[in-house]
């Protein structure tokens, strides 16, 4: 989905993302016309990275409300073992379909499809990784951690980065789940949750 954000972080410009680290260091990857639809900031994806440095290789990852598949093609880069990436514009789709082609990366799966529609039905496999950075004004965060804790998406390991604006609340838990960390950059506030009961790594 595209996300409206506001300016994008000076190293990875619009048209462009830059991975950060891993196999497709410093690939450079187009990014759909699409207005506002941005990366996360490379700033944010290294400190998202370092807290799962021991938990991505291996790994298998949702990306919902992929937009640019910063998160995804990231993960993949740093040794994960799959990643779908759900976006429901066409246009995006075909963007990330792209760009996965250029990277020829068999391990990721472009699913066009509204997340929460994605969500509601019933899993074809569980993720260890689930990153759910949706468009700030759409308020999808409670909806799509809601559809995740009681729908059989998540592995017994899994954790879940969440991005959203500085001002919106973090919705209630689920009583097994921990907040494991949580960091702000500019207008946004950024966040991992522990929901399988194991430690994550130091910053």
């Amino acid at each position: 989905m595209a996300k409206h954000k506001g300016p994008a972080n000076k190293r990875s410009r619009p048209g462009r993302l830059r991975i950060v680290a891993g196999k497709w260091r410093s690939r450079l990857l187009p990014v759909a016309d699409s207005e506002g639809l941005r990366p996360t900031s490379e700033r944010i994806r290294e400190t998202l990275f370092n807290w799962l440095s021991n938990d991505v290789a291996g790994s298998h990852c949702l990306d919902l409300f992929a937009g640019t598949g910063a998160l995804a093609f990231e993960a993949l880069s740093r040794g994960a073992a799959s990643a779908t990436l759900v976006e429901q514009s066409p246009a995006v789709a075909r963007g990330l379909e792209a760009s996965v082609s250029l990277l020829e990366a068999d391990n990721a799966t472009v699913v066009c499809r509204n997340a929460l529609d994605f969500l509601g039905g019933k899993p074809v496999q569980q993720y260890d990784l689930v990153f759910v950075d949706p468009p700030f004004a759409a308020n999808l965060v409670a909806q799509s951690l809601q559809l995740l804790h009681s729908n059989g998406w998540l592995s017994e390991r899994a954790l879940i980065y969440v991005e959203q604006g500085k001002q919106q609340a973090m919705p209630e838990l689920p009583a097994d789940w921990e907040l494991a960390r949580e960091k702000s950059a500019g207008n946004v506030c950024y966040r991992l949750v522990d929901a399988g009961n194991r430690e994550t790594s130091a910053e």
